[in-house]
């Protein structure tokens, strides 16, 4: 008996030992985050002392600072892919530790001033965190990006939902999981086998062997009539005996985390999807701040305009502005002003050029290399210069800054129910599919990421994109 044990302790050993390497990363991301918290008190603490802060917010903000940060689990496994839940734990910890100043100064004796200082205080605090945690993040990210400190990624479930995950995955941005293989639940039919780089390695039988082989340290669940609750169950404890993460797809697509929540209702657990924000008074905010920085925009932007409209007008003949008429919020028809980029008869041009059309699954007019566009226009198309006379658009209320593509308004006429949801919004001045590829993005993917933005809204998406905009102006990449 002591031999069999022995046996299976050192079989348990070499189990481990191949995940053991992938985790480590997630350990030293720990200490630099609890390293960075640190330093975020202590550098809030020394500047409250040059200000003149009270003793008491000096000495204990460094100490409790990360205590507080603990307390709302700031340092779980969420923190290796930051995001809204991150801002949102970090505001929880310093409004908990102002609470608390707040009775302290109710024991001393209605010292004010404690309060004050520490308000001030956590409120640096949490800045600071939240932007050496930003920079953290980025480091990370671009980790992923090169390959390094993957998470290793089985996949249970049918062929389709399979195929349909690896490529969901392969479109986002750095996620940190590398699939390894995949599980299937039935034989693929030829025209949806999975992706061939992600080789199948068995069935439902087999997940936890494959687990112990190839050391995954995550296994993706996806919705399937052959996996009912008790093999979920049965999966969950099996995979729990070997320290690995059992994740389940819900099978909604291209929902943003924000609109999902479990409920409990009669002790059973139900995912409750939270209906898309499309009220006037929630867009009240975006349509104020989507005019005050169109006006300001303008205003600082003046000299640069009037350079470019020069240019334009110097190098080929016609207007600077090109005008054309769009489709904007409801279907509503307004003129989309721009810089000319092209020849002044370009329209005329585009019947000669139709066969070298490369956008064929979709009504957009997408030529490399268009020989219609002038020197000029191809640099400001590069670097999306030609784009700026839509601050216009956006201060007259006709565009926001983030939204869909404007489309022609005979486009709109070959719309299906689903596309036309795309005009439940203003267009934008930049988008998802702008920041996502651009005119390299073929057409059902352009408007799959247009009805992503419409149903997952939000000004922190708003915000994401805008920031991500300017990286994908700098880089050039699909602008013609």
């Amino acid at each position: 008996m002591a031999v069999e044990s022995a046996a299976r302790s050192e079989s348990i050993r070499d189990v481990i030992t191949p995940r053991e390497p992938q985790r480590r990363w997630e350990y030293d991301h720990l200490v630099k985050l609890v390293a960075l918290d640190l330093g975020a008190a202590a550098a809030t603490a020394v500047a409250a002392q040059f200000c003149g802060a009270r003793r008491e917010v000096v000495l204990l903000l460094p100490l409790l600072w990360p205590l507080a940060l603990l307390a709302v689990r700031a340092y779980g496994q969420r923190q290796l892919t930051g995001g809204l839940e991150e801002y949102r734990r970090i505001t929880r910890a310093a409004l908990v530790l102002g609470a608390i100043a707040v009775l302290g100064s109710g024991l001393a004796l209605g010292r004010d001033e404690l309060v004050y200082d520490a308000v001030l205080a956590l409120a640096g605090a949490a800045a600071l965190t939240l932007a050496l945690r930003r920079v953290l993040q980025w480091r990370l990210a671009a980790a992923w990006s090169a390959g390094r400190n993957l998470r290793r990624v089985l996949v249970l479930g049918h062929p389709g939902g399979v195929a349909e995950l690896a490529g969901s995955l392969a479109r986002q941005s750095p996620h940190g999981l590398r699939l390894v293989g995949a599980c299937l639940t039935a034989a693929p039919a030829p025209d949806r086998r999975p992706d061939p780089q992600l080789p199948v390695l068995g069935g439902r039988e087999n997940v936890v062997s494959v687990v112990r082989r190839t050391g995954c340290e995550m296994v993706i669940v996806l919705p399937d009539a052959a996996l009912d609750q008790m093999a979920l169950r049965r999966l969950g404890w099996d995979l729990a005996a070997e320290g690995v993460q059992l994740l389940i797809s819900p099978q909604l697509a291209d929902v943003a985390a924000a609109r999902l929540s479990v409920r409990s209702i009669g002790g059973l657990p139900l995912l409750h999807l939270r209906a898309p924000v499309g009220s006037a008074l929630a867009r009240l905010p975006k349509e104020i701040l989507d005019r005050l920085i169109a006006a300001v925009g303008l205003l600082l932007l003046t000299p640069l305009l009037l350079v470019v409209a020069a240019a334009v007008r110097s190098t080929s003949p016609g207007p600077a502005l090109f005008q054309q008429r769009r489709a904007g919020l409801g279907g509503e028809q307004f003129t989309m002003l721009k810089f000319r980029t092209m020849v002044q008869n370009a329209e005329e041009l585009r019947d000669e050029l139709a066969e070298l059309n490369v956008n064929s699954d979709g009504p957009l007019f997408k030529l490399p290399g268009d020989p219609r566009t002038t020197g000029v226009g191809r640099f400001l198309r590069r670097y999306s210069l030609d784009e700026l006379p839509q601050l216009i658009n956006v201060l007259a209320g006709h565009m926001s800054l983030v939204g869909p593509r404007p489309p022609l308004p005979e486009e709109t006429l070959d719309y299906d129910e689903v596309t036309r949801r795309r005009l439940l919004v203003k267009p934008g001045l930049t988008g998802l599919w702008q920041v996502s590829g651009r005119s390299d993005l073929p057409w059902k993917e352009a408007v799959r990421l247009d009805l992503s933005y419409v149903d997952n809204w939000s000004h922190a998406l708003d915000a994401r994109i805008l920031l991500r905009t300017t990286g994908a102006v700098a880089r050039g990449k699909g602008a013609y």
